[in-house]
């Protein structure tokens, strides 16, 4: 295997001179450092990154902590959208990623400051962790840095990637209401995730902005599961049929919606409009193809990525990121019946 030392004896310099330019110091002279390059490349040289990363205290890893990835979050993909965003800007900024699944059992044999120093990654992504998980606490608490996905912390050594959650509700709503709808009800995701907490704020702004009441009864909770809110809206429709607009705080939610109006004899959009949130990949393909509220998934994973190397580089002073959503009016939404020929 080719040493540093080879490098060095071929290039005609120090072997300290070789290091630092292998390791991107400033104090190596241009032309002596595409020498010593282009030496390595034709040596075939590989470097120890294991023995680099304990040189320098930094393994250049990062590693991304999924909570509660099972095979029913197989649908809406966004586990699999934030690694590919993840993956591209550590890919970008030449770093290396390591997945994490975790679960409640697995947070009890190791806290997250063992599971970061055992991998030894120098930081961490947090994804679909609920924001009363006893293992949040270790995470902002620890002085590995971290950032964490919908959950706004923040802190010296703690950031956030999250969508405008209460702009994107009011956009949703705003849709409904602009149709002409004014009794519009809300499957929302468990109160557990921030992201309810803020798109149920951003549907009750903008029925309160309009004038029109917000009904306890016609709130109800979905949990972000298909079947969940395909059973909440046999509930809901049957309970109040005076409802011709339905806001689902996630498109799976949505598509459980649909579902159950269908069940019940319903047409979508014409007996019921429907919009969700999340603009997964499964949206422009149901029948109706659904209304929905776009947020870059892909961005939340890479713009996480981006901001921890930043943190780990101390290249920036805000550890906060908040992304635009994009309202995407397709077939399952439509006038309110009263405002049709």
């Amino acid at each position: 295997m080719t040493t540093i030392k080879d490098i060095a004896k071929v290039a005609g310099v120090s072997i300290t001179t070789v290091s630092r330019a292998l390791n991107g110091y400033s104090d190596v002279n241009e032309k002596t450092r595409k020498k010593i390059m282009q030496v390595a490349k034709d040596l075939n040289y590989s470097p120890n990154t294991l023995a680099r990363s304990l040189v320098m205290n930094k393994s250049k890893t990062i590693g991304l902590i999924v909570s509660g990835m099972t095979e029913a979050n197989k649908k809406d993909n966004f586990t699999f959208e934030v690694l590919s965003g993840a993956n591209d800007c550590i890919s970008e900024r030449d770093y290396d990623l390591v997945l994490f699944s975790t679960t409640t059992a697995k947070q009890r044999e190791k806290t997250y400051s063992q599971l970061c120093r055992e991998r030894r990654v120098d930081g961490a992504i947090v994804q679909g962790m609920k924001i009363d998980d006893p293992y949040l606490k270790e995470v902002i608490e620890s002085d590995i840095p971290c950032v964490l996905i919908d959950i706004p912390i923040e802190s010296d050594t703690v950031g956030y990637v999250t969508t405008d959650n209460v702009l994107g509700a009011r956009k949703a709503v705003r849709h409904l209401i602009e149709l002409g709808h004014k009794n519009i009800a809300m499957i929302n995701g468990h109160n557990q995730a921030y992201v309810s907490i803020k798109r149920l704020e951003g549907y009750e702004k903008s029925l309160q902005e309009e004038g029109f009441p917000v009904n306890q009864s016609w709130i109800l909770d979905g949990s972000f599961s298909e079947e969940k809110a395909y059973e909440q809206t046999l509930v809901l429709l049957r309970n109040h049929p005076e409802v011709t607009a339905l806001f689902c705080a996630s498109d799976l939610m949505a598509l459980g919606a649909i579902k159950a109006a269908k069940a019940l004899g319903m047409d979508v959009p014409r007996n019921l409009s429907v919009i969700g949130f999340d603009d997964i990949l499964l949206s422009s393909y149901s029948t109706p193809q659904l209304s929905t509220v776009g947020q870059n998934i892909f961005q939340l994973g890479y713009q996480a990525a981006n901001l921890l190397i930043d943190m780990l580089e101390v290249k920036t002073k805000s550890h906060v990121c908040i992304l635009d959503t994009e309202l995407i009016a397709r077939e399952s939404t439509c006038k309110a019946q009263n405002d049709q020929d």
